[in-house]
This record gives C-alpha cells, structure tokens and sequence, in this order.
C-alpha cells in the first residue's frame, strides 16, 4: 500500500517548468534593437487583414487584456502601414459671407494650409500698410475734386439765377449759418432788422410778397438738390471702391498666381475678392467714425473676416495619421465651437471652430478604448453615424436639451476616411454584437489577442529579448541570465501552466521594475541578479499579504479550527482561494460530512442557508450521483447525510470541493478515519473521475504556509488532480520542502486513488457479482449502507 501511495507522490522536477538558462544567455556583442512582439500571430493576421481592406464597415475590434503589448503593437503596425500612405489634404473653415452662421469648408493640399495662413496675414498687412493712405495721392484727390466741383458748380448756378432776381427788385441774397436769407436793399445798403422794422407797413407787406416769390424761385432752382448730392456722394463712393479695388487687386491676382493649382483656394480668393473692398472701406477706411481704430484691432477684425481657421496641420510626405485619443469625451472626439466675451456679451464665429481626434485622424487611423468610449454619454450612437454617413459633424450635443442660444454656428460637414480600431474586452465585444446590430456592420474585423505564448525555445529566446530591451530602454545595469530566468518563471506562473507563458509582459516589466528598486539599494552589485528579482517577488507578496496572514493566524489561534495532524472521521481539509483586489491566496477549509439512517439524501448545508451558490450546490448533488452508481446496483441506497463547509460565512461557488465532500461523506459513512496532514482538492463527476480545478499553485501554497507554521512532520501533503500538473509552477521555498521530504504532492485519477491516501487503505475492486473486499474501502462503505438500509426498511424475510 505505501509502494502504491509513494507511486502518486509528484518528485520535485515535476512541480515547475524546467528552464535552460543557457538558452536565455545573449551572445556577446549581440544587441537586437528591434521591438519584439511574442505571439499575437492570428491578431496581426486580421490587424494586415483589416489595414489592406478599403471597403467601408472593416474597422477593427482588437479584443484582449491589457499588458499584453496590444496598444504598441498596433501603434507599431498602423505607423509602418501610415508611413506609406499617401498624406491625407488639410482642412479649414472658412467665412461664409452670406451666413456667417454657416461657415464653408476648405480643403487644401498637405503643408499649404500653414502657407495660406501666412499669405493672408501677409495680405492683411498689406492693406493696413495701403490703407487710408491710398486715398491721399494726387489721383484720388483730383478725381474727388472734379465730383466736388460739379456738385458745387450746379448749387453755385441755382443760386445765381436767384440772387439776379432778388437783385433786380432790390433784395439781396446771402448765406449764414448754411442757412439762405433774403434782405431789402435801400440806398444799395441791406437793411437791418431794426431800420426793416422802421419801414412803413406798405414797403413791409411789398417786401413779404417779393419774398415769397424768391423762395418760390429759390425752391424750384433747388429742387434737385438732393438728386445732386446722391449723385456726387455715389460717384464719391465708386470712386472709393474703385481706388480701393484698383489698388488691391494685384495682391489678389498675386495670391490666385501661388494657389492657382487649388480650385477650392480659388473660390475662396474669389469670395475674398468680393468682399474685402468693402471691409476694407467700413475697418480702414471709416471717415465717420469718431476715433480712427488702432493697427491691432483694426487687424483682428480684418482676420476675423479673412483668416482660414485652419484645423490640423499636416506635414507633406509624412503618411497617414496615427491618433490615440485617451479621453473620447464628445468635444475631444468631433470638435466643438469655442465662445468668446466682448462688453459682456458672447460670440463665436467660425475662427472659433476647434478640432476633435476625428478631424485629426481624418484619411488615417484612430485608436479608442471601448470602454472609456461607451462611458461617455451620446458619443457612441454619434460615432456610429459618422461612420456610416462618413462625415464629421461640428454640433451640440445637448442643443436639444437646453435652452435655445442667440449665437450658434452650424459648420458645413466635412468627408470622413478613418480606419477606427477599438481596444477592449471579450465581455464588452459579446454584448455589443449581441445587442447593437450596427456594431456588426462597422466592425467586421476582430483582431483577438492571446493570453498565453507556447514555452518554446523561440518563444523563451524572444522573450529574454524582450526583458533585456527593457532594461536598455530604461538604462538599467546588465540583467543576468538568472535573473531572466526568474522573470520568466514568474510569467509561466501568472499562466499557471508549465507549457504556457503570460503574454502579459506590463507585469514582468513591473517586477523587473522592482527588482532594480531593491538593486539601487545595495549599490555593491553591478548586475541585476535573480536575487534582487526575488527580493521584489517577496516584497510584492508582502505587501499584499496582510489578509492571508491574519487568516493563518486565526488558525493558529484555534479561531478557526483546522488540524494538520492525527487523523479524524468525517473530516477532511478542503483548499480554496480567496480574491480580495489583487490579493490572491489559497487557504484551507475543514470539510465535515454526517450520516445517520433516514431517506433525506444528502443536504448541502450551504446551499440550505443560501450561502452556497450554483456550481457548488451542482458538485454535492453529483456525489448522490456517485454514491448511487458506485453502492446502489443491489439495493436502494437510503441515507441522510449532511455536507458543510465549516466556518464558512461568505458566498462559495465552484466544484473544486466535491472531490473532499465525497472523501468525508465515505469515511462517515465507514467510519475511516482521514489524515489530516494531507488537504485535497478537485473536482469529479458521477463516475468517480478527477476534473481539473483552478488556482492550484495558491492552494497548495496556502496549505504548506500552514503546515509549516504548525510544524511540518514529513507526513503532510495536498491531493490534486493529475491533469493540474501541467499547471504546477510553485514556489521554491515548496519544491524544496517537498524535495527534502518534508512536504509531498499528490495526483490522483480517481476519488478511489485519494481515498487510498488519506486512509492508508486499499480502496478495493469489484469482482464478477459486483462485491468489494471487505476490508477494503469500498467493501465496508457497501456494508454500512445495507445495514442503514436494513434499519430503513427492515430485513427481507426468508421465503
């Protein structure tokens, strides 16, 4: 029996991965500069996939954890892929003079945006230089002149045809005041108002008739008089517009000769024609304003009317672009339109219109986090539109919802190509195809990053690699072939599997990180060695270690009553993991069975108090499963029995436990007692077959954690299935415990083989009639049950 035990104990090279620290070692003077990428191979397939499909709806859903070098990977294939595309064109917006509500777009070729700013700021500044000097020269002020002198001459003819009249019948005509007057003449003298009033009253009244006839006169030969005036004031005013227009148009034509190969540049010069005269006339030139503008304000408001409002700036020849937008609110994702202040009141204006990642991703690509994404309220049902409609629209989102505004701007949509690749999780990736039908349609492609790389000898080379170019990166002293070594094992950990590494390398960078921490701390050593890796190891697990030690301590303190020595009927050490934030520990938990005779079956007591959840409650019916299979093929098995897991207070989910309920239901049942050095965990089925279970490494790790503070006899061990071999990556401090006998691992296939080791007794086959051995297992189980069947139903009678 102790040769059959000893043959499922596990020797210590199987309780890890074997590493070759020969293969990891650089050669000298070797240094591969390259960035390496481990794995991920079926997701840089769909990533080439997507990249060279053109046709709309093939955006990207990079499914994966985070760490694994998903962002850099695709940062890294989207530049290379960018960087021979073709540079998408610059847009701006620019006024539209019509509505300045409705600002126009401008597209412009890659590097000429920038251009265009300069020459129109050039362009403003020559007008401020011409203007209202211009109307100073000689030409101008003849041309002015002449008007003047035609309306003057047509007044000055009117009024003499008057004054010949007044002068005939003795009256004079003068002007005072701007104002016209008439006065008797007397002796070739005008007459005062005082000797007028001596006069008689019968040259008074002849005087008042003269009068009335000499307005009369006076208003026929003025009566176009305002005709006049309208005449000269638009000749004036053609003459402005044409000296204006005279003087800017070679700056124009200047302007169209450099952008003569832009038609959109084009248009817009010809609107800028058509307007900037009388701009110019209404800012430079404002003959009625009180106090003539200053250069600076006169120049803001010239730009304010010209200037393009360029959005992104491109560098010709530099490819595609590449964006990563961190926060994807509304604003950051589609732009939005700035206000300003001016005496209190309010304003925008289409030199306020402010870009978002879309227009800078515009003709490239753009990364975005799902999550953040979905997160931000109406971002995602706007995102979606502007894919499908492939536009950008500048708006409110919320214009619905609030009060209605006097200022408001409502710019013209501009073209959207963009190829969007979402970062995110499986969970959010299933729900959004299970219920958004147009995320579907939009993102055809899923690129689907591993979790775990194969333990190859490429694979371990490529990843040594990838911990040194870390080290470069960082500057950090020379990393030594052990200390890869440990570094890597701690991937194969976090994968819990012998033939499987992380491919989450943030966290291996995180250790590595630490371990220089504690080398900084000891300046003696040149390298960074093992030492210093497992220094960081036992600090980070320290660090967090504070719940499992008070849980250990409670059971030292028989707070919690869990034996690891002798051995007991009915109960048995159970294992399970505890996950508190990022604390995770294995921790024993006594398992207690009781069996009385009655026909209740057996009670999950967790279950009855609603502490036990689906899949635990699913393991403890199994075992009426087995018991009924394996016993009761010759009478009808009738017990009550109750399972439970002592001291439990919280919820408990998983299988992981039935394999130890069975092993106490079997030994109370017959009465065999259990070790309780040796803890047990795995899950079975109705057959009696051993299931892989999880979080091994932290089971077995908690149970000898325990052991060893009680005092370790060379007799304590943990049962688990044979299949979680693959995944055994303990600690040190255990494979040297097991490979100084003092601790031991056991696999087994079958519950038959974890009875035999926690009873010391064979668990007997059936022979031809289906009987056991009776002093096997099996044997004295099958008794106990006919006898508490006997008691239920009494003895069959003799015929």
């Amino acid at each position: 029996m102790t040769q059959i035990i000893n043959n499922r104990r596990l020797s210590p090279e199987q309780l890890t991965a074997p590493i070759d620290e020969k293969l990891l070692s650089v050669p000298e003077g070797h240094e591969d500069s390259e960035q390496i990428f481990l794995g991920h191979h079926r997701a840089k397939e769909a990533l080439d996939f997507a990249l060279a499909m053109e046709a709309r709806g093939f955006n990207v859903y990079a499914m994966g954890e985070p760490g694994t070098g998903r962002q850099t990977l695709i940062t890294q294939m989207l530049a290379a892929k960018a960087a021979n595309q073709v540079t998408p064109a610059e847009w701006c917006y620019i006024n539209n003079f019509d509505d300045v509500h409705a600002p126009y777009k401008l597209y412009v070729s890659p590097g000429d945006g920038k251009q265009l700013l300069t020459r129109i700021n050039t362009f403003i500044d020559e007008l401020l230089d011409l203007f209202p000097e211009i109307f100073d020269n000689p030409g101008y002020q003849r041309q002015k002149a002449a008007i003047d002198r035609e309306f003057n001459q047509k007044y000055d003819e009117a009024i003499t045809i008057v004054e010949t009249t007044a002068l005939t019948n003795d009256v004079v005509l003068y002007e005072e005041g701007g104002e016209i007057g008439f006065s008797p003449l007397v002796d070739g003298r005008p007459l005062n108002d005082k000797e007028f009033a001596n006069l008689d009253e019968t040259k008074r009244n002849e005087f008042y008739l003269l009068l009335e006839k000499l307005e009369n006169l006076l208003s026929e030969q003025l009566i176009e008089l305002p005709l006049w005036k309208r005449t000269s004031s638009d000749k004036l005013r053609k003459l402005k517009h044409e000296t204006a227009e005279q003087s800017i148009r070679p700056f124009i034509k200047e302007l169209e000769h450099e952008f003569a190969s832009n038609l959109g540049v084009l248009k817009y010069l010809s609107n800028v024609k058509a307007h900037v005269v009388d701009a110019v006339l209404e800012i430079l030139v404002d003959e009625n304003a009180e106090k003539q503008q200053s250069d600076k304000d006169a120049r803001k408001l010239m730009q304010e009317r010209f200037l393009p409002n360029l959005l992104v700036a491109r560098i010709p020849e530099e490819g595609a672009p590449v964006v990563y937008e961190q926060n994807p609110t509304f604003q950051n994702l589609f732009g939005h339109v700035d206000f300003s202040s001016f005496q209190g009141s309010s304003y925008t204006s289409y030199r306020l219109i402010r870009p978002g990642a879309l227009h800078k991703a515009n003709g490239g690509y753009l990364l975005l986090e799902a999550e953040k994404l979905l997160n931000q309220p109406l971002v995602w049902g706007r995102l979606k539109l502007a894919l499908k409609t492939q536009q950008i629209t500048i708006e409110n989102p919320y214009s619905e919802f609030a009060q209605s505004s006097g200022v408001s701007l409502q710019p013209e949509k501009i073209p959207l190509n963009v190829k969007v690749i979402l970062l995110g999780d499986p969970e959010i990736y299933y729900t959004l195809q299970d219920y958004d039908q147009e995320f579907t349609e939009l993102f055809r492609v899923l690129a689907d990053f591993d979790r775990h790389l194969d333990n190859n000898e490429q694979n371990l080379i490529e990843y040594a690699q990838l911990i040194r170019q870390r080290g470069q990166q960082r500057d950090y002293p020379q990393i030594t072939d052990d200390a890869v070594v440990e570094l890597i094992r701690y991937a194969l950990r976090r994968a819990e599997h012998q033939h499987k590494i992380s491919v989450n390398i943030a966290q291996v960078n995180d250790l590595l990180d630490e371990a220089v921490y504690f080398w900084q701390q000891q300046s003696e050593q040149s390298q960074i060695t093992s030492n210093f890796v497992l220094q960081a190891l036992a600090a980070k697990q320290r660090r967090t270690g504070r719940i499992s030690e008070a849980w250990l301590n409670e059971i030292k303190e028989e707070q919690v009553l869990i034996s690891t020595q002798g051995e007991q009927i009915g109960k048995v050490n159970g294992l399970t993991v505890l996950e508190i934030g990022d604390s995770v520990f294995g921790t024993p938990a006594r398992i207690t069975a009781t069996v009385y005779a009655g026909s209740h079956g057996i009670t999950d007591i967790e279950r009855e108090v609603d502490l036990g959840r689906s899949i635990h409650s699913k393991g403890v019916l199994l075992l009426s499963g087995y018991l009924g299979h394996k016993y009761g093929q010759g009478f009808p098995v009738a017990i009550s029995a109750n399972i439970a897991i002592e001291q439990s207070y919280g919820h408990i989910d998983g299988d992981s436990a039935s394999m130890a309920e069975l092993c106490a239901l079997v030994s109370a049942i017959s009465h065999l007692p259990i070790k309780q050095g040796i803890a047990i965990t795995g899950s079975m089925n109705q057959h009696g077959e051993v299931q892989s279970i999880g979080g091994v490494n932290e089971k077995i790790e908690g149970f000898y954690r325990l052991c060893q503070d009680k005092g370790l006899t060379g007799e304590q061990g943990v049962i688990i299935p044979k299949t979680n071999m693959i995944n055994l990556m303990l600690s040190p401090e255990v494979i040297a415990a097991v490979e100084a006998e003092q601790f031991h691992i056991y696999a087994v296939e079958n519950v038959d083989q974890a009875l035999e080791i926690l009873t010391g007794q064979m668990a007997g086959a059936a022979n031809s009639v289906g009987r056991y051995p009776r002093k096997s297992i099996h044997g004295i189980v099958l008794d106990k049950l006919a006898k508490l069947s006997d008691l239920l139903n009494g003895e069959e009678e003799d015929a």
